[in-house]
């Protein structure tokens, strides 16, 4: 993909953005996003939850991780790759941050995270997973082939791309993969709810997530 192709997926990805923090701005943040939840810091929730379509990525344990693995729970995913230098570090030790503070919830409803590695040649599934439980050990873990992530990531508004290094012609390993920052939360159905958008801080989405998970609870 050239860099001119790349920067009109990432135009179409930034307006869909700036299309919900405009309704969250216009709704005002004690009604937007979906009634039935309530108002959160980090999160903007969408006005509808939007339902993904079929998926199936293979997990650090060698087993499949599709929808009906996340109904329950609420889920914030992260794309990335193993070889990244500092967006995916930062993020996910952010992320293992909040993870602590909503370590006392029972397993059965607590919020979970998925790492989705979008960078399948470098990244097998326990090497996947052997990055992301370095951050915190309950972190799911996954990748898959090319053309399943990309229909994954496109269902999710999210985009990456493989980047050429200078010596690619000599090295084919020379290489990095651009990839979208966001966090997308999703529903204890497996849908689209929310996103969270960088700069990330650990507290109030920690916060976010213990109401949202606290509401859900009879």
């Amino acid at each position: 993909m050239s860099k001119r192709s790349f920067g009109v997926l990432v135009l179409i990805v930034v307006a869909g953005v700036l299309g919900v923090l405009a309704a969250n701005k216009l709704l005002g943040p004690s009604t937007a996003g979906n009634a039935q939840w309530p108002a959160t810091q980090a999160v903007t929730l969408l006005p509808t939850p939007r339902p993904l379509p079929e998926f199936s990525l293979r997990q650090s344990d060698g087993t499949q991780l599709t929808q009906g693995e996340l109904r329950g729970h609420w889920t914030l995913v992260f794309l990335g790759f193993t070889f990244c230098p500092d967006v995916c570090p930062t993020t996910l030790a952010q992320l293992a941050q909040a993870q602590k503070q909503w370590a006392g919830l029972p397993e059965t409803t607590r919020p979970r995270v998925l790492f989705v590695s979008v960078d399948p040649e470098r990244d097998t599934p326990i090497k996947t997973g052997e990055y992301a439980h370095a951050f915190h050990k309950d972190t799911l873990a996954a990748t898959a082939d090319v053309p399943t992530l990309e229909a994954f990531a496109k269902s999710l508004s999210l985009l990456f791309v493989k980047v050429p290094g200078e010596h690619y012609k000599d090295n084919p390993q020379d290489y990095s993969m651009d990839h979208s920052a966001q966090i997308v939360v999703l529903d204890p159905q497996a849908r689209m709810a929310g996103i969270i958008q960088p700069p990330f801080a650990p507290a109030p989405i920690a916060a976010d997530m213990l109401k949202l998970t606290q509401a859900m609870t009879p």
